[in-house]
């Protein structure tokens, strides 16, 4: 029987591609979580104008990698690299300003988020609903969130903060099941830097979500 007969809507080959899709995603995320630790070190003393412009550094290379992606596979790996050493080094001094505050709230952020991620993104991978509406949907409310997070600067709306919070998880819910749905369904393996990259930002902002609030008594 040939392999490539197809079983329960896949084929074989469709199984095995997917699975070394997923496999090579995480191990890029895993990677690119390294680098931001240790950007995170190296940046430790770093000011506040530095940090907005490894900020900047990180958002040229990930545009960048939407146009290495289909020239160069190594290429794009290492750029995926610098997003996250150049993410770290940007969050330095607010991760110091944490641990020097609220050292127990960074552990709390870190746990939640790995239940958080695992959670929704076990979900969105297993559903055979297409939550590419719901991606939509959540890239929109994350417009308004960051109108709301402006408004907020300048407003003192009582609960605003946890309010601001809240909704960012829901939205990071949806958009974490929807980049876990999209390993399952992507059949090009020279996508798993961008997937990487998509979940890595998805873990990054539920960490910093969840660190607001259990912050919120210091």
């Amino acid at each position: 029987m040939s392999e490539s007969l197809s079983y329960g809507g896949y084929t074989t080959a469709a199984r095995d591609r997917t699975r070394t899709l997923f496999g090579q995603t995480m191990l890029y995320v895993a990677a690119t979580t390294g680098f931001f630790a240790l950007g995170a070190y190296l940046g430790r003393n770093l000011s506040q104008g530095w940090a907005i412009v490894w900020f900047i550094a990180a958002f040229a290379c990930l545009i960048s990698m939407r146009f290495t992606v289909r020239r160069s596979a190594g290429l794009t790996v290492a750029l995926l690299f610098i997003v996250g050493a150049a993410l770290g080094l940007a969050m330095a001094p607010v991760l110091v300003y944490y641990a020097s505050t609220s050292p127990q709230a960074l552990w709390q952020a870190g746990g939640a988020t790995a239940l958080f991620i695992a959670g929704f993104g076990a979900a969105g991978y297993a559903t055979r609903q297409d939550l590419a509406g719901i991606a939509r949907l959540c890239l929109w409310a994350l417009v308004a969130l960051i109108v709301f997070g402006i408004v907020l600067i300048f407003v003192n709306i009582p609960g605003g903060s946890l309010i601001y919070s809240v909704v960012g998880l829901v939205i990071f819910a949806g958009l974490t099941a929807f980049d876990f749905q999209r390993l399952r369904r992507t059949p090009d393996l020279d996508s798993a830097p961008l997937l990487a990259a998509s979940i890595f930002l998805d873990a990054l902002n539920v960490f910093l979500f969840f660190l607001r609030i259990f912050s919120r008594g210091n």
